[in-house]
């Protein structure tokens, strides 16, 4: 445990932010998923354009935040597209 009073501090904050990171790292995985569990439940174009978005968003601003790499977001955005793009072809 630290003695002086910036080092605690120091604790304290990086708890909290290790906190706040896990939780918004945890949701941008959920949506990723829910990406692909839209995909294989074969659900309307509607749906899976929702899901799409909302993990593009989550991957976005997980980037932008530093909890990903900019290049592993547009990766991964990258593949939800071709993913959801195969699946629309195959509904229609």
């Amino acid at each position: 445990m630290p003695n002086k009073e910036s080092s605690r501090k120091r604790v304290r904050q990086n708890e909290r932010r290790n906190t706040r990171n896990r939780a918004a790292r945890s949701d941008m995985r959920s949506a990723v998923k829910n990406v692909a569990t839209t995909i294989s439940a074969k659900k309307s174009g509607e749906d899976l354009q929702k899901a799409v978005r909302a993990a593009q968003s989550k991957l976005g601003k997980a980037s932008k935040r530093k909890l990903i790499k900019k290049n592993k977001a547009y990766r991964l955005q990258s593949r939800l597209m071709k993913a959801a793009n195969r699946a629309s072809k195959t509904a229609a």
